[in-house]
């Protein structure tokens, strides 16, 4: 009977996908990797394994990985301390070379191995090759610290300038997975660090992505980031405001915030951020409607009922996903 049931909840499964699987059909997604996947080879082999099955039903898939406690170790190793202003990371030249040497490097190399594991074509590349990321140096920003305004050299940090969309346009049309560092260099080949969570949304924007998903330790947004039960389903622009200025988007999902505004700003449609460790919560996401994480939205007022609710769509041929 085990078996029986097994074979009819998986068939069930399937045919509630089938309407996802046709809107979804040669679409891009966007797929941030937090830093914490960079060293959890499991976690990391399921996340490629639910990136396979994407690629099966004609999804084309870019990944952009971060890394920034794998570069704060190695940079501790090399005996260059980490440095954070307000959250944002100052990168001196020292630090910037521990930063290539990571994302680059170790980084890259684990998501590729993962990918090579499950039988997914990967290629990995940086900002830098092919002059795929274009940025121009950060300059010095007017922050207030306590004791009044003060300007604050981030150092070696680039803020993005353009996409060559070119490039990634023929790693997919060859059938590759692309695997992007955010290292990325100026017009004069000045190499330097790119907040990952940018690159991703500016990428998603160049691209025409479908969708934007961050893949990220907590589950998803939390209204109060001391509760992992706290999780909020669906949100929009005006929703973010509000939990920014609660204290709700604090820390690291501030970033993945303003990343997603500047992503639905830019066209992109959906933005899902979505905990990896919950299993195959990447397919749920983008599957189901009632979803595993948080969707962000331009405006909630324009969702179909049934994703106000996230709930099953009653029509198996919705193409409201």
């Amino acid at each position: 009977m085990t078996g029986a049931y097994d074979r009819e909840a998986t068939m069930a499964g399937l045919t509630r996908a089938l309407p996802y699987i046709r809107l979804y059909k040669g679409r891009v997604f966007v797929i941030k990797l937090g830093g914490a996947l960079g060293s959890d080879a499991p976690a990391l082999r399921q996340v490629a394994e639910q990136v396979s099955v994407l690629c099966e039903v004609g999804i084309r898939v870019v990944l952009v990985h971060g890394g920034g406690p794998q570069t704060t170790a190695l940079g501790e190793r090399l005996g260059v301390e980490a440095r954070f202003v307000n959250g944002r990371r100052v990168t001196s030249p020292e630090a910037l070379a521990a930063a290539v040497m990571t994302l680059n490097g170790t980084v890259n190399t684990s998501v590729l191995a993962a990918c090579r594991a499950v039988h997914l074509a990967a290629v990995g590349v940086s900002g830098v090759d092919a002059g795929l990321l274009r940025a121009r140096v950060r300059p010095p920003v007017e922050m207030d610290l306590g004791q009044g305004p003060v300007a604050v050299d981030f150092g070696e940090v680039g803020d993005l300038v353009s996409v060559d969309r070119a490039v990634l346009d023929r790693l997919l049309a060859a059938g590759f997975v692309p695997v992007v560092s955010p290292i990325s260099a100026d017009e004069n080949g000045r190499v330097l660090n790119v907040n990952a969570d940018t690159v991703a949304a500016t990428i998603a924007c160049a691209l025409d992505a479908e969708k934007l998903i961050f893949l990220t330790e907590t589950p998803g947004i939390l209204e109060d980031r001391n509760d992992a039960h706290s999780m909020i389903s669906f949100t929009d622009l005006s929703g973010l405001a509000g939990m920014e200025a609660r204290g709700a988007l604090a820390g690291g999902m501030l970033p993945k915030a303003n990343a997603a505004r500047a992503a639905l700003s830019g066209g992109v449609r959906r933005v899902h951020i979505v905990g990896f460790r919950q299993r195959l919560s990447l397919l749920v996401e983008v599957f189901t409607n009632e979803g595993a994480g948080t969707l962000i939205v331009k405006d909630v007022a324009e969702l179909p009922p049934t994703e106000q609710g996230r709930e099953e769509p009653a029509d198996a041929g919705s193409t409201t996903p």
